[in-house]
């Protein structure tokens, strides 16, 4: 069988996967649906928080900006990553090839830093909430949002621009260049770090808060359930709204976590193995490692967003137009003691 390359009639061109039109139109249709869903949701999230007066709190305004960071994945990173990946081709120039890789290292690990940073304002809320106002105020959203925008934009750039990251590797990364290639190659002390750094810090940071809030909620079980009979028909009205909230936040919690785990953790394990491995893992497993930690971007609004009966009545305002109604922004959508 004949070889086809990405580019005729050029030198040095990379080998192109052949793939059959079905895999082709299948591989299409569900990345394209990926960035559509992924586009919207994030979209409709964004708007909610900024129209609706109700909506502007510290933690919603944490909310919106990762929104704003995953509807930024879809909408420059995941079309380029979608032909790359079916294709097996970079057709767009090698200074968009690492201008891509940058957008694409730092969005990912902005949003990842952004749920990190939920997780302890979600803390606060459930371990803490007497001290709540008082900790998370909008001059410490700030800095979480500084912190989750700027360290991932420098750790991204430097470490592409720099190539810290093929130091002592420039032999095979010399052997791998073709034109139509694009791809962050990081030797094992940068696959380390990088994971470290990206994934597995603030997902433990993540798992040790939602393990924390866990035991509390238990213990605030246990503690209902030992109330005397007469006691408990004296509060029954009062502790039945916080006795259903807190099921209610560790559920969600239970859902961000394992969301979370199982869209990034074996890109992250691949990143670390593939250098120890000289390289040897294919391709079409790092994409599509790579997509389901896209996935991640897709389920983020559908967990913080749709999850709650506020947002989805925002939803619902938003797509029958209703949102352009005069001072729409400052409808009641849940009581002010929920």
């Amino acid at each position: 069988m004949m070889d086809i390359y990405c580019f005729d009639f050029v030198n040095n061109s990379c080998p192109k996967n052949v793939r059959s039109t079905v895999s082709l139109w299948a591989m299409y249709i569900f990345m394209v649906g990926v960035i559509m869903l992924t586009m919207s949701g994030n979209m409709l999230v964004i708007v909610s928080i900024a129209h609706f007066k109700q909506l502007h709190s510290p933690t919603n305004f944490l909310i919106c900006s990762m929104a704003t960071t995953d509807f930024l994945v879809s909408l420059i990173v995941m079309p380029y990553s979608m032909v790359r990946s079916i294709e097996s081709c970079w057709y767009f120039g090698d200074l968009f090839c690492k201008l891509h890789t940058c957008c694409d290292i730092m969005l990912c690990t902005t949003s990842i830093f952004h749920l990190c940073f939920i997780s302890v304002d979600r803390y606060y809320a459930v371990c803490n909430p007497l001290y709540y106002v008082t900790k998370i105020t909008n001059p410490v959203i700030v800095v979480f949002l500084l912190i989750s925008w700027c360290f991932p934009f420098f750790l991204a750039f430097g470490l592409v621009f720099s190539e810290l990251s093929i130091d002592g590797i420039e032999e095979y990364v010399t052997s791998t260049d073709c034109r139509g290639f694009c791809a962050l190659i990081l030797n094992k002390l940068w696959g380390v770090i990088g994971s470290l750094i990206a994934f597995f810090f603030p997902g433990s940071v993540m798992v040790g808060v939602y393990v924390h809030i866990f035991s509390v909620a238990r213990k605030h079980a246990r503690q209902i359930a030992k109330m005397s009979n007469a006691i408990k028909c004296v509060s029954a009205m009062k502790n039945k709204i916080p006795v259903k909230k807190e099921k209610k936040a560790t559920k969600t919690l239970s859902i961000v976590m394992g969301v979370f785990v199982f869209f990034w953790l074996p890109f992250f394990i691949l990143t670390i193995a593939d250098p120890f491995i000289n390289f040897s893992a294919p391709d079409d497993l790092y994409n599509a490692f790579l997509w389901l930690g896209y996935l991640n971007s897709t389920c983020n609004p559908i967990i913080y967003g749709l999850f709650y009966s506020w947002f989805r009545k925002s939803f619902k305002m938003i797509v029958t137009g209703r949102i352009f109604r005069p001072e729409s922004s400052t409808l009641t959508l849940f009581p002010a003691n929920a």
